[in-house]
């Protein structure tokens, strides 16, 4: 690839708006050596540029994005070395991972000493029906969020049942719904203007309820196929105390709750104190930027690794994990998807 091309893919996998011009596999293995331990199992994370740990480069990762990090306190579970394999294409809308990754690369979660899969995705969906919205003049048409919204319903659903089939040792089976990058951002009037009321639209206000009725539909969805889901949402976009006195913690208010209706959902989510993932407010004296500058990948705690393969030990002891958390889960987005997921965990081989 020329120095000319790689700039290119670069930019156009880093602004969401123009993510269907490019896509590239990311694909890393990366091994948590514990001291004494023979044992070997195996986590398998699918998606896009999020489970990847897209940083800005081709061939260079987050080594600790959340797979890594949920592998981490796997190992100490376990008392065992953890494989995490992260097959990711970043730029990849839902249907290319399904079909290119989970279902093309399903011998890497066929192997016997599999006992955790993962996916995430749809971001970038609706990274491009937001772009190709937000450039639209004239009247508005919602056909193209509406598509991705259907898309993303389709192939959520094919990916947990593909996974069903194949992953037959996994003893956990996770997907992430999404988190809304740009929500700040989004507070502007379009261009083009609503056909009923001839006035332009709010893209936040369009958008939101969109996001609301695809993470229903994928918490739903894992509740029918036996999957846990990792409300990413409710973590990124809302403050971890109470920050508007009703007696609720934000983030538990915004939390998916099983048996709850999609429009009873939907009507809660939009109604309710969000905030910018920017400026996510892990208590009332201390907040934490979850996104990197790019406004829309997650930020992570460490270095990166190349693509390929490696090994490495923990980057915290044991001792140092109390309840469950590890010195930095609530720093910064990757570590914080990772703490999520591994509530998830199971508890023995």
């Amino acid at each position: 690839m020329s120095s000319r091309n790689a700039v290119a893919l670069i930019a156009s996998l880093a602004v969401g708006g123009t993510a269907a011009a490019s896509t590239i596999n990311q694909n890393t293995s990366w091994t948590i050596d514990r001291a004494n331990t023979t044992a070997k199992y195996r986590v398998v994370a699918y998606g896009d540029s999020i489970f990847a740990g897209y940083n800005g480069g081709l061939f260079s990762v987050a080594r600790r994005a959340a797979p890594v990090v949920e592998g981490e306190y796997l190992a100490k579970d376990f008392n065992a070395d953890i494989e995490v394999v992260r097959r990711t294409k970043s730029g990849a809308i839902a249907s290319d991972i399904y079909n290119n990754k989970i279902v093309a690369e399903r011998s890497y979660m066929q192997a016997t000493n599999t006992r955790v899969v993962m996916f995430e995705m749809c971001g970038n969906d609706y990274l491009q029906a937001r772009s190709a919205f937000q450039d639209q003049t004239g009247t508005c048409s919602y056909a193209g969020l509406e598509t991705a919204l259907a898309n993303c319903t389709t192939y959520t659903e094919r990916a947990m049942q593909a996974i069903n089939t194949y992953a037959t040792t996994a003893k956990a089976k996770i997907v992430m719904n999404i988190y809304y990058p740009g929500y700040d951002a989004d507070n502007v009037l379009t261009n083009c203007t609503d056909s009923a009321t001839g006035v332009r639209v709010n893209k936040r206000a369009k958008f939101l309820p969109l996001l609301a009725k695809s993470n229903w539909r994928t918490c739903n969805l894992a509740a029918t196929y036996g999957f846990q889901c990792a409300d990413s949402f409710a973590e990124y976009m809302a403050a971890d105390y109470d920050s508007n006195g009703d007696g609720v913690i934000d983030r538990e208010a915004i939390r998916y709750r099983a048996g709850e209706t999609e429009a009873a959902y939907v009507a809660r989510i939009t109604s309710a104190t969000l905030r910018d993932s920017n400026g996510k407010l892990t208590s009332s004296a201390s907040s934490a930027d979850y996104l990197q500058s790019d406004n829309t990948h997650p930020t992570f705690y460490g270095s990166t690794m190349s693509t390929g393969s490696a090994t490495g030990a923990p980057a915290f002891t044991d001792t140092q994990i109390v309840n469950g958390q590890n010195p930095v889960w609530n720093t910064s987005g990757h570590e914080r998807a990772g703490w999520l997921m591994s509530t998830m965990d199971p508890t023995t081989p």
